[in-house]
């Protein structure tokens, strides 16, 4: 994992919310981990600390063929309850960081633009809180997710790219699988990314990664 050194510390981080610190590559070399999830000390109570089972299903052979470029405009997970009817576009920052939704947007998910948009050949990223100081955010039943549950992407076209869960895999920041998330696909798939684990120093130690592949 790479980090920046304004990420995760000091009154700026609190201001802007919590970042995700990339590397310079953004195809080769990201580095990437979501931080400040689950700070304590706001107004509301942050979720139970979360852990899932890794757990994968076999690679099968492509149901749907790639989709032309539209922007995601929402995200449904019925499984955990997520029905998101808009979504916030992510960049970088002038701090090589990519930016998650803000603390006030908790309850919406993120698309960083730097990745194809979903439905498209090669992994889409999607980035979405499990809780923030404010309490319980839009992944906060992440754990009732299994393989096999659809994640569906609403488009700017007015068509939906649904995927379903492949694998499912919760790691420690510190050993994020930097090339496994973002190395280039022959396939449309989708990465969602969110924070699990305890907290610790203030922030949840872990990421949970969602890996799906497109279906129709």
């Amino acid at each position: 994992m790479h980090t920046s050194p304004a990420s995760g510390s000091g009154p700026d981080s609190h201001r802007h919310g919590s970042r995700i610190a990339v590397a310079s590559g953004l195809t080769a070399a990201l580095g990437i981990a979501l931080i400040a999830c689950g700070q304590g000390g706001g107004a509301g109570n942050p979720a139970p600390p979360v852990t899932v089972a890794d757990a994968a299903a076999a690679r099968t052979q492509l149901a749907s063929a790639p989709l032309k470029a539209s922007a995601p405009t929402g995200l449904r997970i019925p499984a955990a309850g997520v029905d998101a009817t808009s979504m916030l576009r992510l960049g970088l920052g002038p701090d090589r960081e990519l930016r998650v939704p803000p603390v006030d947007k908790a309850q919406q998910p993120g698309w960083w633009t730097g990745s194809v948009t979903p439905g498209e050949k090669g992994p889409a990223v999607l980035v979405a809180h499990y809780d923030t100081v404010n309490g319980p955010a839009l992944m906060r039943n992440v754990a009732k997710i299994g393989i096999g549950d659809a994640i569906d992407v609403p488009r700017a076209d007015g068509g939906t790219a649904r995927f379903r869960v492949r694998e499912i895999q919760q790691v420690n920041k510190k050993d994020f699988p930097t090339h496994k998330v973002y190395g280039a696909t022959a396939r449309p798939e989708l990465r969602l990314l969110t924070c699990g684990g305890p907290i610790v120093g203030g922030h949840r130690s872990d990421n949970i990664i969602l890996y799906a592949d497109l279906v129709s």
